[in-house]
C-alpha cells in the first residue's frame, strides 16, 4: 500500500502531497474557483502523470535496445468534457519528441508498447472513458 499525505498549506486551495518517498507537488484550483495559482489543478497532474509514465516506459525500452537518446521531450493535450460533472478527460494527444541517434521504427514500437501495454496512467484514463492518440517525432 502506498500513502500520500496532504496539507492545506496557502489560503483555503493551496494544497502540498507528499508522496511516500517524501516528494512534494503542490496543487491549487483557477483563480476562478478562489485559487491563487499556487499550484497544479489536478487534473492537468493526470496528464503529466500520463506524460511521466510514458516517458519512463519508453526511455526504458529504447536503453535496452540500445538507441541513442541525446533529448527527450513532450507535449500533451487534452480536452475535458464539457458540461458534466465531473468533467473527464474525453480526448487526449502526445506528441512524443525524441532527439538523437534513434532508429525511428524502434521508436514508434517503444510508443506504443507504452501506449497500449506498460503504462498504468494511460491505462488509466482509457478506463475514464478517454480516447487517446500519440504521435512520434525523431530528430537526429
Amino acid at each position: 500500500m502506498v500513502t500520500i499525505e496532504l496539507a492545506r498549506v496557502q489560503n483555503d486551495y493551496g494544497f502540498e502531497a507528499t508522496d511516500a518517498n517524501g516528494h512534494v507537488v503542490r496543487m491549487d484550483t483557477s483563480p476562478e474557483s478562489g485559487g491563487q495559482n499556487f499550484g497544479v489543478r489536478p487534473m492537468q497532474m493526470l496528464l503529466m502523470g500520463v506524460a511521466g509514465c510514458s516517458a519512463i516506459d519508453v526511455i526504458s525500452i529504447l536503453k535496452k535496445q540500445r538507441q541513442e537518446v541525446r533529448d527527450y521531450k513532450m507535449t500533451v493535450n487534452g480536452e475535458r468534457e464539457a458540461g458534466k460533472e465531473p468533467s473527464l478527460w474525453k480526448d487526449v494527444t502526445l506528441d512524443f519528441h525524441l532527439y538523437g541517434n534513434v532508429d525511428e521504427e524502434k521508436a514508434r514500437r517503444a510508443v506504443d508498447l507504452s501506449m497500449e501495454k506498460y503504462c498504468s496512467v494511460s491505462a488509466t484514463l482509457k478506463a475514464a472513458g478517454a480516447d487517446i492518440k500519440w504521435n512520434v517525432f525523431v530528430h537526429p
